[in-house]
C-alpha cells in the first residue's frame, strides 16, 4: 500500500493518505492575529477543506475529530463555526479539550481523519 504525504515532510507532514484514508495533522490559524475564536476556526476549517481537497475527500467523509482550546470557556464560539460547517447529518465522532497549544496566538487547533472516496 502507498503512502503519501503532503506539505513539507522534514519534521510534521500536513496529511498523509494511506489504505484510504486521510490523516490530517492538527491544523492552526494561518493568521492567528485575530484574537477571535470563532474566526480562528472559520480559517482552520477552510485550511481542513483544501487539504481534504487534495486527498479526494471532504467534510461529509470526515470520520473523527480532535479539537483543542486554549480555554474551554470559548468552547461555544468554537463550536458556533463548526456548527456553520459541517453538514447536517454529517457531523463525525468528535472530542474537544482544553491543552496549551504549541503558542500563545493559537486558541484553536483541530485535526481530523477522513475516507477518501
Amino acid at each position: 500500500m502507498t503512502i503519501k504525504r503532503f506539505g513539507d515532510a522534514t519534521m510534521i507532514a500536513d496529511m498523509v493518505v494511506h489504505n484510504g484514508l486521510a490523516y490530517l495533522a492538527g491544523q492552526v490559524a494561518e493568521d492567528p492575529v485575530s484574537p477571535s475564536v470563532y474566526e480562528q476556526t472559520k480559517n482552520i476549517l477552510k485550511q481542513i477543506d483544501d487539504l481534504l481537497a487534495q486527498a479526494n475527500s471532504d467534510k461529509t467523509r470526515i470520520l473523527k475529530a480532535n479539537i483543542w482550546l486554549s480555554d474551554i470557556s470559548t468552547f461555544a464560539e468554537m463550536n458556533k463555526a463548526w456548527g456553520e460547517w459541517i453538514p447536517k447529518g454529517q457531523a463525525p465522532a468528535r472530542a474537544t479539550v482544553e491543552a496549551k497549544l504549541a503558542g500563545p496566538q493559537w486558541k484553536v487547533e483541530i485535526m481530523v481523519t477522513a475516507a477518501c472516496k
